[in-house]
């Protein structure tokens, strides 16, 4: 990790990480806290645990949050206020309908990308006094149904929650074993390609295993593996 300027004008400099430098620090934290909590690494990963690590590190998970009024698809958020942990809050709605369990598991693993590796930012001294917008105290990341799990690169903060949602919920090591262990079950010798059958079977494959629901299977391979369109590359790990 590096620090660069921040374009966005939230912090004078801001972390720049590379993708494998994410996936490094997500397995190795998924990792010890799931031997230390349930003794060893599984999947899926419990919904609860999830929760658990949030509570961890931040000050307050609320589970049950009236969100309408946060503005159109706001489903989490997280509070920091200087020298203190971040609080969370997520969606109502995610908790109390089954059907959106994807949705939360997704989401709790986006707000702990926060919590993990941008709440520390708030109380160094280089941050600037524009991002407390509407109280010199406290500042608001509201995270949005369409960026949770893939937002563009310009909003950085966004960006790298979004990685962490999948690297933790999906760990580079498993992960890149399963899509090896696919191609080679499967006598794959040339690139996967998005939108054939075999990506389709795949993309399956990994939203069972990890619990998550097929975009959030396809995007994590879109950045691992880079799978684009049928005239682009297609999936090959080497």
């Amino acid at each position: 990790m590096k620090y660069v300027r921040d374009i966005t004008g939230r912090f004078a400099q801001r972390p720049h990480y590379e993708p494998a430098e994410l996936d490094d620090e997500c397995e190795g934290i998924i990792t010890q806290f799931m031997r230390e909590r349930h003794g060893g690494l599984d999947f899926p990963l419990p919904t609860e645990a999830l929760k658990v690590l949030i509570e961890h590190d931040a000050s307050d998970l609320d589970l049950y949050a009236d969100l309408t009024g946060e503005g159109k698809e706001v489903e989490g958020l997280t509070v920091f206020i200087p020298n203190e942990k971040p609080r969370v809050r997520i969606s109502k709605e995610l908790t109390e309908q089954e059907h959106r369990e994807h949705r939360l598991r997704t989401t709790l693993a986006h707000e702990y990308g926060h919590v993990k590796f941008h709440g520390y930012l708030f109380d160094l001294e280089h941050g600037s006094p524009s991002i407390f917008a509407g109280s010199p105290h406290m500042v608001v990341t509201k995270c949005k149904r369409d960026t949770i799990l893939n937002a563009p690169r310009y909003d950085w903060m966004e960006w790298q929650a979004g990685y962490v949602c999948g690297a933790l919920l999906m760990p580079i090591s498993p992960f890149r074993r399963d899509v090896l262990d696919f191609r080679k079950d499967n006598r794959l010798q040339e690139e996967i390609v998005d939108g054939t059958p075999e990506a389709a079977d795949l993309i399956g494959k990994l939203a069972e295993k990890y619990d998550v629901s097929r975009d959030a299977g396809r995007v994590r391979l879109l950045k691992l593996c880079h799978l684009v369109g049928r005239s682009g590359a297609g999936i090959l790990f080497r």
